[in-house]
Order: structure tokens, then C-alpha cells, then sequence
């Protein structure tokens, strides 16, 4: 086997470097990601209109919760206590759907293409840290723990594939009719206010021309 391959924790020297430093943070802060997405999963499941992406967020959420196991072990691999800290961006992102609910209708399809959005601006953050975290490990020659932090950046990418799926075959178009739909109950609308427009006219008309006779006579 290639000693290189051999797993090892950090010495003192390297855990008190700025990179490992780094490195803890980088971890600390998808753990809370992680955790976070945990709370939003359910209410964007119940929020979708879907059964297709309804199980795509069941099976998220599932999957989460391994990857919150991953990287409580990567912590107790490198001796450390798993801490989460407090990621902004994952917040941010995650209050995006939760107004993507508000501002959507319930059961329309417009809002499961939202959702989907909202879900992949969430993977693609996840996809970015965990591809930079496990480059670090490698570095850091954590070879073990690279592997592992390898293993949840495919995992996401698979997830961000299966929702791109989901959106191309069939919600965007379905989302698309929605508007359509949309378009034609207005110009509906606006019509029978034309001819509601147009009768009241008529009656105004006809009533003073009824006037006028009734004055000549």
C-alpha cells in the first residue's frame, strides 16, 4: 500500500498552523450548513406541489442527515469537537426559498420550479465547500478524511443532477402553462370589463334617446 494513502492525524505543529485553522473553520461552517438544511428540507417538502420533487426532498433530507454523520467523524478523526458555527451564505440562501413560498402560488407549479432553484442554489454552495475542504485535506495529507469529504462532494453533485432532472422534464414547462393560464384568465377579464363597458354605454344611449323622444312628444 502507498504510504502516502496511510491515514494519520495532524501533529501539533500542523494543528496550530493557519492552514489546519482554516481548514477547521471550512468544516465548522458546513456542518452548520448541513444542520440548517436539516430544518428546511421538511418545509420545502411540504411546500411542493409535486410527488416527484416532494421524494427528491424526502430523500434529501435523508441524505443530509449522513452527511451531518460524516462530518461529526471527521471531527473525532482529527481530535477535534464537532462545532458548528454559524454560515450566512447557507441562511441567506435558505431564506430565498422560504420567500419563494411566500411569494408563489400554493399548489401551482411555478413554485416547485422556485423550489428546485432554491434547493440547487443550496447544493451548488455545498458543492463548492466540500470540493474545496477535501482539496485542503489533501494538502494537509488527511488522505482518510479526503476520501470521506470526496464521498459527500458526489454525492452532491448527484443530488444537484437529479434536481436539474426534475426542472427540465417537466416542471419549467409545466410552470411555463401556469403563466399561460395566467394570461388568459386576465384577457378574459379585461374582456368582459369591455363588454360590461360597452352595455353600460349602450344603456346610457338608449335611455337618452328615450328622453329625447318622450321631450318632442
Amino acid at each position: 500500500m502507498d504510504e502516502k494513502k496511510n491515514s494519520q492525524k495532524p501533529s501539533e505543529t500542523e494543528k496550530g498552523g493557519p492552514l489546519f485553522t482554516f481548514f477547521i473553520a471550512g468544516l465548522k461552517d458546513i456542518l452548520y450548513a448541513e444542520k440548517h438544511l436539516l430544518e428546511a428540507l421538511p418545509k420545502m417538502q411540504k411546500a411542493a406541489t409535486t410527488n416527484e420533487l416532494q421524494e427528491a426532498f424526502e430523500d434529501h433530507y435523508l441524505l443530509t442527515q449522513k452527511h451531518v454523520s460524516r462530518i461529526e467523524k471527521v471531527f473525532k478523526m482529527l481530535g477535534e469537537e464537532p462545532e458548528a458555527k454559524k454560515c450566512e451564505a447557507i441562511v441567506g440562501i435558505v431564506k430565498e426559498g422560504e420567500n419563494t413560498i411566500k411569494e408563489t402560488e400554493d399548489g401551482s407549479m411555478t413554485r416547485d420550479a422556485g423550489l428546485i432553484i432554491a434547493a440547487q442554489k443550496v447544493e451548488h454552495y455545498e458543492i463548492a465547500s466540500y470540493g474545496g475542504l477535501a482539496a485542503l485535506a489533501e494538502t494537509l495529507e488527511l488522505y482518510d478524511i479526503s476520501e470521506l469529504l470526496h464521498k459527500t462532494l458526489e454525492e452532491e453533485e448527484q443530488t444537484d443532477e437529479l434536481l436539474t432532472m426534475i426542472a427540465e422534464s417537466n416542471i419549467n414547462f409545466a410552470a411555463k402553462e401556469d403563466d399561460q393560464e395566467g394570461e388568459s384568465d386576465q384577457e378574459y377579464d379585461d374582456e368582459n370589463e369591455e363588454d360590461e363597458d360597452f352595455y353600460d354605454e349602450e344603456y346610457d344611449e338608449n335611455r337618452y334617446s328615450s328622453q329625447q323622444r318622450r321631450f318632442f312628444y
